[in-house]
């Protein structure tokens, strides 16, 4: 997989996700296994470029190249312009957004909102590709609608305006993330274009990224939700898209450890106060599905140190390898009290 002069080191991608994407997830990712992370968006709104929230996600030190940074806006010169502050941060590929569902973005005309209106998609595209020296890509989704999907004709789009790869989640805005994921549009699209597609779109298993890529002939695969709680599926997919076997679960010893380094940078990054809670998230996808999980959550939830958080996922996973030697996951609290457990 290949995004201008950078050669990815596979096909499997991180997906931009707002709140989740920042530094320290993205650089966990791809020591699991992604070939790439695209961080979150960073709005092209000036006003806003130098709140704290915005200075951290531009914050790229001691991460793996490629550096890959999304812009979200419905302006032409100013995503030209957010395009140029990027890269002057160190942006090696900057990635537009017109996939984002949220209401508060397309309330703004940006995300995809912007798939309504071709014309203003061609004029961004444009602006933005010619205002830089470095490879754009696009996030976009397969329309707005079920009625108004135009997926084929926004890719031949993107690739008249030069952008180098294509993104595209298998759903319209207004599936959100409800459905099941259009692969034949994106085999589609696939055969539309010749800059590479990367498919998006509840891709959670070694199975079905294989099962995706070899339906869709897209040149990768990107992983979101999967991954949240669960960075080594990239590790997962890559060995079974190597051998046609699938790992056996990870022991319970390591997770504590890559849970334990996670939280460790997420409080490095966010410091104190904003590091505790936005760790609980983390935390709470991390022990979806595990023995005792939901009761845990609920305590954990109350902590107000990180120290004290700390102590409590340590404890935790400490007991759970008493139990057993590798990850095992359960349908529902009940299930775990009456001892059952199933693989996920």
């Amino acid at each position: 997989m290949r995004i201008g002069p950078y050669q990815l080191k596979n096909r499997l991608i991180v997906a931009p996700m707002a709140g989740v994407t920042d530094r320290p997830f993205r650089i966990l990712c791809k020591r699991m296994g992604a070939g790439m992370a695209v961080s979150e968006m960073i709005t092209s709104n000036q006003a806003l470029w130098q709140t704290a929230k915005t200075l951290r996600r531009a914050d790229h030190s001691g991460e793996v190249e490629p550096i890959a940074v999304q812009i979200a806006g419905a302006d032409p010169a100013q995503m030209a312009e957010a395009a140029r502050v990027a890269v002057a941060q160190g942006a090696q590929i900057v990635d537009i957004n017109m996939g984002c569902p949220a209401k508060k973005v397309c309330n703004v005309a940006a995300g995809s909102a912007l798939l309504r209106d071709e014309v203003l998609i061609g004029r961004i595209l444009d602006a933005v590709v010619r205002a830089v020296d470095v490879p754009v890509t696009l996030k976009t989704r397969t329309g707005w609608s079920p009625e108004a999907r135009n997926a084929v004709s926004v890719a031949r789009l993107a690739e008249s305006c030069g952008i180098a790869a294509l993104a595209m989640h298998g759903r319209t805005r207004a599936d959100m993330y409800l459905g099941a994921a259009e692969y034949d549009t994106l085999r589609a699209v696939r055969e539309c274009i010749a800059i590479p597609l990367i498919a998006n779109g509840d891709i959670d298993s070694p199975r079905k990224a294989r099962f995706v890529l070899e339906h869709t002939g897209a040149d990768a695969v990107m992983i979101g939700r999967a991954a949240q709680g669960r960075p080594w599926i990239f590790r997962e997919i890559q060995h079974f898209l190597d051998t046609g076997r699938e790992l056996p679960a990870p022991r319970v010893d390591e997770i504590r450890a890559i849970l334990l380094d996670h939280l460790d940078e997420l409080y490095r990054f966010y410091g104190e106060y904003s590091g505790c809670r936005i760790a609980r998230k983390h935390i709470a996808w991390y022990t979806r599905g595990l023995r005792g999980g939901n009761a845990f959550r609920q305590t954990m939830y109350s902590l107000e140190s990180t120290a004290g958080q700390r102590a409590a996922v340590a404890q935790y996973f400490s007991e759970l390898a008493e139990v057993s030697e590798r990850l095992q996951y359960i349908e529902n609290d009940s299930a775990a009290e009456a001892g059952v457990a199933v693989r996920h």
